[in-house]
């Protein structure tokens, strides 16, 4: 890539996007010689309710080279690169470190294993699914763990205020408004996201995309917190003022690489469940050979 080129991210939820706003709000990308923006999309040509984890707004951009990077959990990440048609790797785990939080309006469900049997709406092969896994196979036998697709956090949110599902998975700002509105905590998972990139981007402008939204990590550290609040809850926008986002169901530090040791770890787990057939390694996965 050229440093006369435009470098598209494809965008994911502002939560996980914050270090990208950041760093294009402020210059930063700028400074290190990059041109960085977000790719253009009409959201009412994609399904919130989509099944096909490829034909989503951030992937498909992706696929269609409308886009040149994403981020998304780092399972979710091996699983596009396994199960999409165009080339990539992973260049490293992003800044983003956001909860996954399992939340409920009944009363009658108040532990983890409240939820043997029960139906618990995520949006599959996503953050909410894979951590929905992690959080509740610590707990209950696989058999007892029943997820269902049901979207986007937006139709998640809606499912649990009409009582369709009585457990779901939020990350912030859904989070905050289910708790706002009454719903309470079942259990939470912390994970960290992997950053998709197009084949064609070479070492030198990865690097300093790297060096850029670590800087904006420091940044939203310095900065009053409603300055980066702000980007996070125009997703419900009327519902959650920037004021009423806590900070302790997500956080931000420098960009990690995918360590070969972490990797196998994910992988394995994945296959254990089904999840991949394991046809792939860290090399052929993030392109270290």
């Amino acid at each position: 890539m050229s440093t006369n080129d435009t470098l598209l991210i494809s965008p994911n939820h502002p939560v996980f996007d914050l270090p990208e706003i950041v760093a294009i709000e402020h210059g930063l990308f700028a400074r290190h010689g990059l041109r960085v923006d977000f790719a253009r999309a009409d959201e009412s040509a994609y399904d919130p309710s989509e099944r096909d984890p490829i034909a989503r707004r951030k992937e498909a951009l992706f696929e269609s080279e409308s886009a040149d990077v994403y981020n998304l959990c780092e399972w979710g990440g091996i699983d596009r690169l396994e199960r999409g048609h165009r080339s990539g790797r992973i260049d490293h785990l992003r800044p983003a470190v956001v909860a996954q939080a399992l939340v409920s309006f009944d009363p009658t469900l108040n532990e983890p294993h409240d939820l043997g049997g029960v139906p618990v709406a995520v949006n599959e092969f996503t953050g909410s699914h894979y951590t929905a896994l992690h959080l509740l196979g610590n707990t209950l036998a696989r058999q007892e763990i029943v997820v269902r697709h049901v979207g986007s956090p937006h139709l998640r949110l809606r499912a649990l205020r009409s009582g369709d599902f009585r457990a779901a998975m939020l990350m912030e700002p859904f989070l905050s408004v289910a708790l706002k509105e009454g719903a309470h905590l079942l259990g939470s998972y912390f994970y960290r996201g992997s950053q998709v990139v197009a084949p064609h981007l070479g070492q030198e402008g990865r690097d300093a995309y790297i060096v850029a939204v670590n800087e904006a990590v420091d940044l939203i550290h310095e900065l009053p917190w409603h300055e980066s609040a702000r980007h996070i809850v125009r997703e419900v926008e009327g519902e959650l003022d920037p004021e009423e986002l806590g900070r302790s169901y997500m956080r931000y530090t420098h960009a990690r690489p995918f360590a070969p040791k972490r990797f196998h770890e994910s992988y394995a787990w994945m296959k254990s469940w089904g999840l991949t057939e394991g046809r792939n390694d860290h090399r052929s996965l993030l392109g270290t050979g």
